[in-house]
């Protein structure tokens, strides 16, 4: 007997289900694709449950005859394909023919269509890939796809799904950027029988915009100049210089219609907003990009979340060009840019406006320990954890002395002061040691609280179905930390009160930047610790960036802080804080003894 077979068409439709269905959200994608395939102008989806329970996708398209309907249920059946050379030329969202065996083949699937030019439609009634019953029916023009109790048939995909909130953020979050790609096609988006999102034709980007991001990103935005070149078309709606985002949330490319997800175009806003926009900010980016089918391929994944360019190189040329164009009309000779767009290299992380390049502090010799005796009015040195530092390539590191053995002597730079020790002499980084000093203070689990500053003027901030989620997974951790974050309307919120450590005007960012971050790691609030050390970096940064120049004073009592923490030689980042020149080591460099 061979032992070798071939897998009927239920399990090989479940197989595919798991390629392209990972979770309700893919189905929504495929059933969304398919009415703007068949030119809907109109376009209803609603969902409970986070799309386990119930999926609704309904429009107003083309509709489909019986034996179109019957057909479209057959593994690899599509409209849009008739030969290899095709593949090359793609125009459509769905092509492959395997979302709607695949979606029919883990629920409870009824199909019902209608033609145009029919005046009668046709129901399908499928449950895991079997046939129930095919009937005609009274309706509208168009079709209505419906899929209960998803991922019935296989446990272990429904057992990996997220909480409600979570897929039904997914979700929302997918139509809107549908919505944003397609300004001329009619969304409605119902949650749970409730009225999520509804957005009307609109002839305008912009009006699109703000109904789906909020008025304060779609005021915010300019037209980004159209370019136009070798069968590629750029336009679309950016930040104007100086405007920049916490975090990438409002960054959306669109190829040919189709939201995508794309290094090479995330690359290009980058460095194109490099120049534009402080640190460790970003640009709204809204791009439509219209390009020749044959030279990009978005057969390289199965959900069709990633696109490749055949010439990679030619469209973030093309994108920076067009950013450069909108800078210099904003701001006529303001902007120069001194490279041009062949000769820039790919984005690599941006160095400090004052970094100076400083033989590394590995090449230095090891610095022994003096011997030294203390002298009688030395106090004693404070005594730290017996746990070892974690072991990397870094300089020897000296002991910590007590504070009246590090005097000040001056500060070298703006990050950069100089003491002398018994032993030799010390430098430390100032900003490293801050945010040392300041990302323990958070940890320390001495007060069930931090202190909270009430605002005489509640700060808003609108937030996207995923970020709200985010938000409310980790409010309590906020909550204990000084932020008073209260709800105010459908996905709009207000802090009411911040820690005494942040400052009012930084308060938006910080809250935007801790939920980035959170996203960007996953399950953080499954991990307290973590989470809460995550947003002590992040404070400790804050604190570090925005405080005032320390006065020779502060500068004097700073080794004394740092020396108390329980790490002092390294800040939160791993970054060394201070290293020490030996007076032995001095003697060495000079040939001859310096006492």
């Amino acid at each position: 007997m061979s032992r070798i077979r071939i897998l009927p068409d239920q399990v090989a439709n479940q197989i595919a289900a798991g390629e392209v269905v990972e979770r309700p959200v893919g189905a929504v994608k495929e059933l969304l694709e398919n009415s703007l395939d068949a030119g809907a102008t109109r376009v209803e989806i609603e969902f409970r449950n986070g799309g386990k329970s119930y999926i609704r996708v309904e429009d107003n398209g083309c509709g489909m005859t019986a034996e179109e309907a019957q057909m479209s249920l057959e593994r690899h059946a599509t409209s849009k394909l008739r030969n290899a050379k095709d593949l090359d030329h793609i125009i459509s969202f769905g092509f492959r023919g395997e979302a709607m065996p695949s979606i029919a083949s883990i629920s409870k699937f009824t199909l019902s269509t209608r033609p145009h030019d029919s005046t009668e439609g046709t129901q399908l009634l499928i449950q895991g890939g079997k046939l129930l019953h095919n009937k005609t029916c009274g309706m509208p023009p168009g079709t209505r796809i419906e899929a209960a109790n998803l991922f019935f048939n296989t446990p272990a995909r429904k057992k990996f799904l997220k909480t409600e909130n979570t897929e039904a953020a997914h979700i929302t979050r997918l139509v809107k950027l549908y919505a944003i790609a397609h300004p001329d096609v009619s969304f409605t988006l119902y949650s749970s029988k409730r009225l999520t999102f509804q957005s009307p034709a609109c002839t305008d980007l912009k009006d699109r915009i703000r109904e789906v991001f909020g008025a304060e990103v779609a005021e915010s935005l300019i037209d980004l100049p159209t370019t136009e070149e070798a069968d590629c078309r750029i336009s679309g709606k950016v930040s104007p210089p100086g405007h920049g985002r916490p975090t990438r949330q409002d960054i959306v490319t669109i190829v040919n219609g189709r939201p995508v997800e794309s290094r090479t175009l995330l690359y290009a806003l980058t460095e194109a907003y490099h120049p534009l926009i402080p640190k460790g900010k970003y640009p709204a980016a809204f791009l439509h990009i219209e390009i020749d089918p044959e030279y990009i391929d978005v057969n390289i994944h199965p959900q069709k979340r990633e696109i490749r360019f055949r010439s990679e190189a030619h469209i973030r040329r093309l994108i920076i060009e067009s950013i450069h164009k909108m800078a210099e009309e904003a701001h006529p000779g303001a902007f120069v840019s001194t490279e041009t767009p062949e000769s820039l290299p790919e984005p690599t992380p941006s160095l400090p406006q004052n970094f100076t390049a400083v033989t590394p502090i590995q090449k230095l010799p090891p610095a022994p320990i003096s011997a030294t005796p203390p002298t009688p009015s030395a106090v004693p040195a404070p005594t730290f954890p017996s746990s070892p530092v974690p072991a990397s390539p870094r300089p020897s590191l000296p002991k910590a002395e007590p504070q009246t053995s590090w005097k000040f002597i001056n500060q070298l730079q703006t990050h950069l002061a100089l003491y002398q020790t018994a032993s030799g002499l010390v430098l430390l980084h100032t900003k490293a040691a801050r945010e040392r000093i300041h990302f323990e203070k958070i940890l320390t689990p001495d007060a069930e609280s931090t202190p909270s500053q009430q605002l005489l003027l509640p700060i808003p901030i609108q937030l996207d179905p995923l970020t709200n989620d985010i938000l409310q997974q980790h409010k309590a951790l906020l909550a204990k930390e000084g932020f008073h974050i209260e709800p105010f309307g459908r996905d709009f919120y207000r802090i009411e009160a911040i820690p005494p450590w942040l400052d009012t005007s930084e308060a938006e960012h910080f809250i935007r930047q801790f939920l980035d971050t959170a996203r960007e790691h996953g399950q953080l609030h499954h991990k307290p610790d973590l989470q809460r050390e995550t947003l002590a970096k992040l404070a400790a940064q804050q604190i570090s960036t925005h405080s005032s120049s320390l006065t020779e004073t502060e500068l004097a009592k700073l080794p004394t802080q740092l020396l108390a923490c329980r790490h002092p030689h390294t800040s939160p980042n791993g970054n060394v804080t201070f290293f020490e020149l030996s007076t032995h080591e001095l003697e060495k460099k000079f040939g001859r003894s310096i006492t």
